[in-house]
Formats: structure tokens, sequence, C-alpha cells
């Protein structure tokens, strides 16, 4: 059975437990592909550092993973939300890690920048001295930055795909009356700049490799983390979507199942 990765985005985490509660960024999607048989390695990179320390720290927890699981020649899956898409762009193209990877599906990744992380930087960042403080406080921004649609076309132009590996994109869209309230704001700067988005990633940005579909989620609805009360019901649940995934995978040539 192919393991698969579960590679979180900005601000994420692999889980968190209070007592007996367990917290998982993708909430109920691991447990769902575990159930089909799949080992699935939920990652823990830095949460706010910069795509090439973020790489590195992936490459060497999927290394890991395979040792203890004893297949360390094996070739994984990789589901990357958000950022997470750049992160394992990066290693594939730059850390040698093309023969370990046998497909990675980029999940409302900002392949082309976001326009809301240049307003951050411009606002928060200049105008506001927000830079000032995360040096005085020796906080790790760089992610941030790495986001912009400056940083991220250079990227672009020095991170080639790679032959050995297929690339496959989830876009997510929503009108702004069906947006979670903390995404207004970042869902209208992008909408007048690129259109459709998901509230942090236009459609036009998360298109990479073989487009397969735009989800109608927002972007934190696409690892099932619901905040807008209608969809807090099992009819909003996506870890269905996650499972059809893994079929055109199979169907693909991509994934072993059994």
């Amino acid at each position: 059975m192919t393991p698969i990765v579960l590679q979180h985005g900005l601000f994420g985490f692999s889980d968190i437990s209070v007592g007996k509660v367990r917290f998982s960024y993708f909430h109920r999607i691991d447990t769902a592909l575990e159930s089909l048989g799949h080992p699935v390695f939920v990652s823990r990179v830095h949460p706010t550092s910069s795509i090439e320390t973020r790489a590195r720290q992936l490459k060497m927890h999927i290394l890991t993973q395979l040792r203890a699981i004893g297949k360390p020649k094996e070739r994984v899956i990789i589901i990357a939300h958000s950022m997470g898409g750049l992160d394992a762009r990066y290693m594939i193209s730059k850390l040698r890690m093309a023969d370990r990877v046998a497909a990675l599906i980029t999940l409302s990744t900002p392949h082309r920048g976001s326009p809301y992380a240049d307003w951050c930087m411009k606002n928060l960042g200049k105008r506001m001295g927000g830079l000032k403080l995360v040096k005085l406080l020796h906080l790790d921004l760089q992610a941030i930055r790495d986001l912009t649609t400056e940083e991220c076309d250079k990227f672009n132009g020095r991170i080639p795909n790679s032959p050995r590996v297929k690339y496959f994109s989830i876009s997510g869209a929503r009108p702004w009356h069906r947006m979670a309230p903390i995404f207004l704001h970042s869902y209208k700067i992008i909408e007048d700049i690129e259109g459709p988005n998901d509230g942090m990633v236009s459609v036009q940005s998360a298109t990479w490799g073989e487009h397969l579909e735009t989800w109608p989620c927002d972007h934190l609805h696409m690892v099932n983390r619901r905040l807008v009360p209608k969809l807090a019901t099992r009819s909003g649940d996506v870890c269905d979507r996650y499972v059809k995934l893994l079929a055109h995978l199979k169907q693909d040539g991509c994934l072993i199942s059994s």
C-alpha cells in the first residue's frame, strides 16, 4: 500500500492533544485514508518559516517515517495544503526526492503567490511597523514574504517540475456570501485582482500540473475545518473527496492500494 503524506500549510501543525481531545490539521482526513489501508504520515514542519526550511524538514520527516515502517525506498503520495505544496515542490526539485515521490496533489496552493500576502507585506509590514516588531521578537515569518506574487514568480523560475513525478492540483472557490467571516477581507482583495478564490488563494494561482477540479470550499474547509454554521453538518465533510483523489491516482497508475 502506497504511503500517503499529508503536508500542512502556513500556521499549520500535525496533531495537538489536550487531555483526551485530539486536534488534527487535516480533520478526520488522516483516519479516512488510513481506513483504506494506507500508511499515513502527517507532517510537522515549522509553521511560519521559509519554503526551503520547511522543505528540508519535510524531507527528514518522510525519510524517517519510511524507515520506521521498514520501507526506506518506497515512493509516497504527497497531499499538500496551501503553502505545503510549495514546500513539496522545492523538496522534490532541489533536495533529490523525486525518486521518493510518485505524485504530488496540491490543495489551494498559491503557486503564483497571493495578492493578500502582497497586501500584508505592504500594509502590516512597512506602514504599521509589523516587520520591525517581528525582528525585535526574533520571530520567523519568512513564509509570508515567500508567498508574495513577486517571490513566487521567482520560485517558479528556479523550481521546475520533475519528469519523474506527477503533479495534480485542486483549487477552491466560493461566492463571498458563503465565505467564512475571517476570510471576507482577504477574499475581496484577491477577488479584485485574480477573481474566484477560497478566501486566501485564487483558482488561477492554485492551478498547477493537471488541474483536477475546483471544490466549493473556503481555505479551511479544504482540510475539513468549517467555520460557517450552515456547513457544520455531515454534508459539509470533505473526507470523501480525499478518498476519490486516491481512486483517481490508482486509476492513473500512481498508487498501489493492495
